[in-house]
Parts: C-alpha cells; structure tokens; sequence
C-alpha cells in the first residue's frame, strides 16, 4: 500500500521527469567535450565541428511544436518514454559513427528523438499541478537542465579520458535506455485533457490560434535570442578553454561545471521570484536579465585571465537563467492545461532553432577570424535583441490571456 502511494504521487513522477531531464543534459554535453577528440579522428576543424553541433539542433527544434502536439493529444508519459528511448539510441549510434557524413545524421535523428521532451515534460508539470503552482514547478524542472550539464564534464571527462570517446556514448546511451524502461513501467498514465471549447465562446481554442497569439511569439524571440548565448557558449566553452586558452580535459572537466551550478539555481528560483516579485511585472524581470547577461558576456570577452572569463559566464549564466525559467513558466501560467504542451514546444521551438544557428555560426567565425572575438559580439548582439523585444511584452496581454483560460484549469 505505501508503495502505491509512492509510485503515484506527484513528486514521484517529478523527480523521475527531472532525473529524465538531467540524463538528457548528459547525453548532449557529451559531444562539445569529445569535439576536439572528434576533429582529431575524423580530421576536420572548427567549421565542420560547428556543422556537427548544428545538426542535432535542427532536428531538435523540429520536433518541439509536434513534440507539444503529441503529449497535448496523448498524455504525456507516452511521448517522455518514446522519446528517452530514440535519443538513447542514438546515443549509443554515436559512438558507433565511421565517418563525418553518418556522424551529422546521426546527430539529426538524435535531435529529432530528443525533441518531443522538453515539451511533454513540461505537460507532465501540467497534469501533475495545479494552474497556481506550475509556474514555480515548471521553473525547477528545467532547472535539471543546468544540473544536467553541470553533471555532464564531471562524468564525461574522466570516462573519455579512461575509455576513449566513442565508448563513452555506448555507456550513456544504454543507461538511457535502462531509464526509459523503469518510467515505463513506474509512471502512471495521466488522463488526457479533452479539447473542449473555451466556456462563453461559440468557439474551441485550437492550436493555430495559440500559433497566433502574439504575446507567445513575443516570448519565443526572447528566448531564441538569448538561447544563441546559451547554446553559443555550451557548445564552444569546452573547445575554447581547450584551445584559446590552452588547458587540459580534466581542467576543462572541472570549470565548465562552475556556470551551470549558478544557472541550476537560478532556474530553480525563476518562476518563484516571478509569481512572488514580478506578478504582471515579467518583462522588467526578463528585460533587466538579459542586460545584466550582456554586461557579464562582454566581460567573458574583455577577460584577460581564464579567471576572469569563468567568473563572468558563472553571473552571466545565473541571470540568463532567469529569462529561462520566466520564458517557460509563462506558458504554464497564461495558458490552459490541454496547451500547455504545444505553448512550451513553441517556446522551445526558438531556443532550440538558436540552438542549431548559433554553434555553426560560432565555428565559421571562428574559422574566418581565426579568433573567438567576432563570436563574442554575435552574442552581444543577440542579447541586445533579446532585451529590446522583452520591453514590449505587455502585462495587460498576460492578464487578458489568463482570465481567458483560467476556467479551463
């Protein structure tokens, strides 16, 4: 009896959702820490690399709308397992990759399995909690993403120095799948929200009018924007301290962690300080984080010593962070329950299509330049773009948007 209440209460499924997320995170961290192993073996430089990065993120932001769809119309615990298990496997494929060419398919595919998760785990928040308390919750789920890739050097660098590159992925990718099968199996199905329509209208709320709701889109360009940072630089950080700065991998393996434990709180915090201090104030939350961001990315580039430039991606991390969790507790808060899943996929949507410009972007530049410098003022630009576009956010719109839905949930 203990054990049925266990397995079915909310934290239960959390946590295994958090954990999924997390393994996630690992997964993905470890090819920017096999790059230069990478471009050793199949002897190309940075361009290439910056190609291979690109790739997974492509099929990444592929499938966050359709991955929303799906666990709008399915319940989410189907899409989270199917999805843990394809990105497993190609995990594991990736260690098993001959040559450039099936290597940057087999990081599409992996995207493309990977994708529907973010979106159905963010629904499973949903179907978990109440309207009033997702904000937060949603905010510390994804705080699992900085966890993850702060997990990520500290597992992953040791293995590769011990196993070599390629068996890393086989370990990790079958651990994946290991997983995949325990949430099977110890997650409840949760009941699927009918599309009912929205109560005082003639008419259902579908998902092309959520595609055409301005304010959503508003808060898709922010992210996009400042993911170009955030992907920029947790693609590129590992290769650049490697190179530019001439460590070794195990350094590498102990300082590219130190930002993601200050993102992971961060994160963790958002959506409480926005329900708590920032109640139809987000866009000044959003807007003041992506300046302070930009102040701290040009420290990373103006920084003479290693020091220095670990200790600006650390802050700027931190509050980057809380454009983050404010992107994605929106959703949860403005929208009701059964669009939710297709909300966060378009929210992921432009984190993700950053994802797949801003690595390549980064490895031509450098290419091109020879230097990490041009690359730093990509970012700063995108941060620029990110803040002016949170200044027209408006409270009105969020409050009309929730009262709208609030019946629903």
């Amino acid at each position: 009896m203990m054990k049925t209440k266990f397995l079915t209460h909310p934290m239960f499924a959390f946590s295994l959702l958090y954990l999924g997320y997390m393994i996630s995170y690992v997964d993905r961290g470890a090819i920017s820490l096999a790059l230069a192993h990478i471009g050793k073996d199949f002897n190309v430089g940075p361009a290439e690399l910056g190609v291979v990065l690109s790739a997974f993120y492509l099929g990444y932001a592929a499938m966050q709308i359709p991955g929303g769809w799906l666990a709008d119309r399915f319940g989410s615990k189907k899409v989270v397992v199917v999805s843990i298990g394809l990105w497993s496997l190609f995990t594991v494929l990736t260690g098993m990759a001959g040559s450039l060419a099936s290597l940057l398919l087999i990081r599409f595919l992996f995207g493309i399995g990977e994708g529907s998760y973010p979106s159905s785990a963010v629904k499973g928040v949903a179907e978990l909690y109440p309207r009033e308390a997702r904000p937060k919750m949603a905010g510390l789920m994804i705080s699992s993403n900085y966890v993850g890739s702060f997990v990520a050097p500290l597992i992953v660098a040791p293995l590769i120095i011990w196993l070599g590159w390629r068996d890393v992925f086989l370990a990790i990718g079958v651990a994946g799948i290991a997983f995949a099968a325990v949430y099977a199996f110890s997650v409840p199905q949760s009941k699927v929200t009918p599309d009912l329509p929205v109560q005082g209208s003639k008419e259902k709320v579908s998902v092309r009018e959520l595609l055409r709701m301005p304010l959503l889109w508003k808060i898709v360009v922010v992210w996009f924007c400042l993911s170009m940072v955030n992907k920029g630089l947790d693609a590129w950080m590992p290769m650049y301290l490697l190179t530019a700065r001439g460590l070794d991998l195990k350094t590498v393996g102990m300082l590219v962690p130190l930002p993601f434990i200050a993102a992971s709180i961060a994160t963790a915090l958002g959506g409480w300080v926005m329900t708590r201090y920032f109640d139809g104030k987000e866009k000044f939350l959003m807007m003041g984080s992506c300046i302070l961001t930009a102040l701290f990315v040009y420290g990373m580039y103006k920084g003479q010593t290693t020091t220095q430039v670990i200790l600006c991606q650390t802050v700027a991390y931190f509050f980057k962070s809380f454009v983050f969790a404010a992107a994605f507790a929106l959703p949860t808060k403005i929208l009701a329950q059964r669009l939710v899943g297709t909300g966060i996929g378009m929210v992921n949507f432009g984190g993700q299509a950053a994802g797949f410009i801003s690595p390549m972007v980064i490895g031509f530049l450098v290419s091109y330049y020879h230097s990490y410098d041009s690359a730093f003022l990509f970012l700063l630009a995108a941060v620029a773009i990110s803040a002016l576009v949170s200044m027209t956010i408006s409270a009105s719109k969020i409050r009309d948007v929730q009262l709208a839905n609030a019946h629903e949930s």
